[in-house]
C-alpha cells in the first residue's frame, strides 16, 4: 500500500464520518419533537416539573403518554 492510497482512503472515511455526523445532527434538530411540544400533543395533565407519567396501552389499544413514534414492546395496561 502506497502512502498516496492511505492518504485517499483516510480522507475518504472522515468525509463519510463528518457526513454522517451532520446529517444527525440536521434529523435531530429538524424533525425530532422538543419534549414539552411531545408532552403537549399527548394530552396530558401532568405538571411538567414532576416525574413524566409512564407509558402504558389504553383501552383501545393506543398508546397513552408516549410521544415518540417508536413504541416500546410489552409496555402494562393503563390503571
Amino acid at each position: 500500500m502506497k502512502l498516496r492510497d492511505l492518504a485517499q482512503g483516510s480522507s475518504v472515511f472522515l468525509g463519510v464520518l463528518v457526513a454522517g455526523y451532520l446529517s444527525t445532527t440536521y434529523v435531530d434538530q429538524r424533525f425530532a419533537m422538543p419534549l414539552k411540544a411531545a408532552s403537549e400533543t399527548t394530552h396530558t395533565s401532568a405538571p411538567s416539573s414532576g416525574p413524566a407519567p409512564s407509558a402504558c396501552v389504553g383501552e383501545d389499544g393506543s398508546w397513552k403518554n408516549w410521544p415518540w413514534p417508536n413504541v416500546p414492546a410489552l409496555s402494562p395496561k393503563c390503571r
